[in-house]
């Protein structure tokens, strides 16, 4: 019995070394690491030795048990040397479940890059659920739009007071040219990225169906991204 256990002990380092050698998947741990993960396996084999006599006359399902917690271990070992490759790939899975208008923030490797990624809804559009001013409501994508353009009962869920304001700035629309009125919105986010001191317009009164993201606010990203079903957000 505990050859046998010496014997898989062995191999189990062997298989260590071998992953971690030059180009290994394990390659970015480092000798500590490694030496830590072998010492831990010897307790573990001298624990097993120690309550080996429960298994006395069954060594088959000693070995069996033996090798189902070893290999429990490498999994957990080898799952996290792969955890950034596995996040993108449980990134994408959720992605292809998210439902439309739904943001789902993306895990990124670069320092201060905050990334969100919006589904398609079934009019072929993209509609962010964001705050502006702290003030939660959706805002259709449209990269026509100059700036922002809220309606007004937006504009006065976001702290705006739309009875001073001045219709004078031209917008040209499908029914023709309309007038909005220029702000200053606080903030706009959507997720985890949120933007400051934001260019936008005041639609007038029966105008706008939907408050609009404009590129007052795109522009300002570090990029975006129309990819299929998907719009990234890197901010």
């Amino acid at each position: 019995m505990l050859a046998g256990l010496l014997i898989i002990l062995a191999v189990l380092v062997a298989v260590f070394y071998f992953l971690s050698g030059s180009g290994g998947p394990l390659g970015d741990i480092g000798g500590g690491e490694i030496a830590y993960m072998i010492v831990a396996g010897a307790l573990v084999a001298l624990y097993i030795v120690s309550i080996s006599g429960d298994y006395r006359g069954r060594a088959g399902k000693a070995v069996r048990h033996v090798a189902t917690w070893l290999g429990l271990g490498l999994a957990l070992v080898v799952g996290y040397s792969y955890r950034a490759e596995l996040g993108q790939v449980v990134n994408r899975v959720a992605g292809e479940v998210l439902p439309p208008g739904q943001i789902m923030t993306v895990e990124t490797g670069d320092v201060g890059e905050r990334t969100v990624r919006l589904r398609r809804i079934p009019n072929g559009h993209f509609v962010a659920k964001g705050t502006v001013n702290g003030a939660a409501m959706g805002l259709l994508v449209d990269t026509g739009a100059t700036t922002v353009v809220l309606r007004p009962a937006d504009a006065e869920r976001a702290g705006i007071d739309t009875s001073g304001l001045t219709f004078t700035v031209p917008v040209s629309t499908a029914n023709g040219t309309t007038y909005a009125a220029p702000v200053r919105l606080k903030s706009v986010a959507i997720g985890p990225i949120e933007l400051r001191d934001v260019e936008a317009l005041v639609a007038k009164p029966g105008t706008l169906k939907e408050s609009l993201l404009g590129m007052s606010f795109l522009r300002r990203l570090r990029s975006y991204e129309f990819s299929g079903e998907f719009l990234t957000l890197r901010g």
